[in-house]
């Protein structure tokens, strides 16, 4: 997620419709051990809904919609899990605090690190392979609810927590953190999406294994170049109405734009809230 100034806790979901899922989606196999384990990675057309927190029925038309892992997919849709990867959601601060204290970064005074934009969200430690897989294990869990739930994809947020850790994380911990999420991801037939990240350029892709990303106003930093250099047509883009600054129809002749870029509401609220904004182009 991007930092932002107000504070929401959210969960994730996107869709995509049956018709262009079935003719631009492709499959594909695990490289892994668990090589006869093959997914459907995310279509290179439709239209994307960004639902966090309550999910609802997406709007006419939508194809692909991105849930929580706590809720469940779409019928019809191609659909995306919402998992926090490298930090911890505020509903289970304590769970990890208590069962996995060692996995949670810490300061210099043994307090958890937050993220300074979702103060309830503790960063974890990607720094030594005990502690990434200590992480692993416990998002495995998750990962397998999102493929039991009937997901087609698996999307890990806050990959680039390490630049916000005050230099005690590293680019590479949280990419072979990355690596391994992707891993059991695939195993469990689900597949995997990087989350925001422009700097990692193509090179998130090749040392993860990640098949598309979810980007978050890529036009409005003109980032969407990093992200489309590494997954081609595999990308979704969110822009937010607060902070777009131009008319949407000037977003959508945009030739550097994903195909699916769509604008929501900062605070993504269902469309019986006044503040709803959902368009597409």
């Amino acid at each position: 997620m991007r930092t932002h100034t107000f504070l929401l806790t959210v969960a994730v979901t996107l869709v995509a419709v049956p018709g262009i899922a079935g003719c631009a989606a492709e499959s594909a196999t695990s490289g892994s051990d668990d090589s006869d384990i093959q997914y459907t990675n995310l279509p290179v057309s439709g239209v994307p809904d960004y639902q966090l927190g309550r999910p609802y029925t997406p709007p006419a038309g939508v194809t692909i919609v991105e849930r929580d892992s706590t809720a469940h997919p779409a019928k019809g849709k191609y659909n995306i899990c919402y998992v926090n990867g490298f930090q911890t959601q505020p509903e289970e601060a304590g769970l990890w605090k208590s069962k996995y204290p060692a996995a949670i970064l810490r300061d210099s005074t043994g307090n958890p690190v937050s993220d300074p934009g979702w103060p309830d969200e503790m960063l974890l430690d990607t720094t030594t392979t005990a502690k990434r897989a200590t992480i692993t294990k416990v998002l495995t869990k998750s990962i397998a609810r999102c493929a039991d739930r009937g997901f087609d994809a698996v999307e890990f947020d806050n990959l680039d927590s390490w630049t916000r850790s005050h230099g005690a994380l590293t680019r590479s911990g949280n990419l072979a953190l990355a690596k391994s999420l992707v891993r059991i991801a695939h195993r469990d037939g689900l597949a995997a999406g990087q989350k925001n990240t422009p700097q990692l350029g193509t090179s998130g892709q090749k040392s993860t294994g990640f098949d598309f990303v979810v980007a978050e106003e890529c036009v409005k930093y003109q980032e969407c170049d990093a992200y489309t250099k590494a997954y081609g047509k595999h990308v979704i883009d969110i822009e937010y109405s607060d902070n777009i600054g131009r008319r949407w129809s000037s977003v959508c002749a945009l030739k550097s734009r994903p195909a699916m870029t769509i604008l929501r509401d900062r605070n993504l609220v269902p469309p019986t809230k006044k503040a709803y904004v959902f368009e597409h182009c």
